[in-house]
């Protein structure tokens, strides 16, 4: 691929039922189809005792992407024939991330319950751990994968120091139970962060310089997604 050729054509998936994600991408310039991937995250997570946290969300992103691309195949295979496919279709980017946090050597994803998102804020708070995100990027050429990467971005965030009180009313809102680490930055969540160190978008769920570098290394600019 050269990313020099103008007249190229990308179409973007975005693997992730996130709102925050597609807000990214699409401030960002990026207007990607949404696919959400079925994917049995405690099973796999199962699998990848002992791996390291870094590899543990770069694998849960790529099990993600592997996920989509099946999905889009079914419906390439089904949809077109072969001569029709390659002469219409773009090729595509496939894009799917996961993020959990990193606490004294223990990941934790999405709290889901509010007694379990309480507990949680109540170790974290005054105290500093690491977002992690993986990504995986996949390129889609008819029915063949013909381009991936994957990176995991870390961003340490500050704490604050919110009583009890303060915890349970923000775990009442419900906000919490379904994002990685029980917090957001773009949100509620963002009273109770004192700093971050790394990048923002990230932290949110999908890092635009990460995905720059991972579209870098298979020969896309990512001018060519606006």
């Amino acid at each position: 691929m050269n990313a020099a050729d103008s007249t190229r054509r990308f179409d973007v998936v975005l693997g992730s039922r996130s709102p925050a994600r597609l807000s990214v991408l699409t401030r960002a310039g990026v207007h990607p189809r949404v696919l959400v991937p079925e994917v049995d995250e405690d099973a796999i997570l199962n699998d990848l005792t002992g791996v390291r946290p870094t590899d543990v969300v770069a694998r849960l992103a790529m099990a993600k992407s592997d996920a989509v691309v099946a999905t889009l195949i079914a419906e390439r295979t089904e949809s077109e024939s072969a001569a029709a496919r390659d002469r219409s279709m773009p090729d595509t980017v496939v894009l799917t991330c996961d993020s959990m946090l990193l606490f004294r050597g223990s990941l934790t994803g999405k709290p889901h319950t509010p007694d379990v998102a309480i507990d949680q804020w109540k170790r974290v708070r005054g105290q500093s751990a690491q977002l992690l995100t993986g990504h995986h990027l996949a390129v889609l050429g008819g029915l063949d994968v013909v381009a991936s990467a994957s990176e995991t971005a870390s961003t340490t965030i500050d704490f604050a120091d919110p009583d009890d009180a303060e915890i349970e009313s923000y775990v009442a809102t419900g906000e919490p139970l379904e994002v990685a680490g029980g917090f957001t930055l773009d949100g509620l969540g963002g009273w109770f962060v004192d700093a971050i160190d790394g990048d923002p978008s990230s932290v949110i769920g999908i890092g635009l310089p990460t995905v720059r570098r991972l579209l870098r290394r298979v020969g896309i600019g990512v001018a060519e997604l606006w």
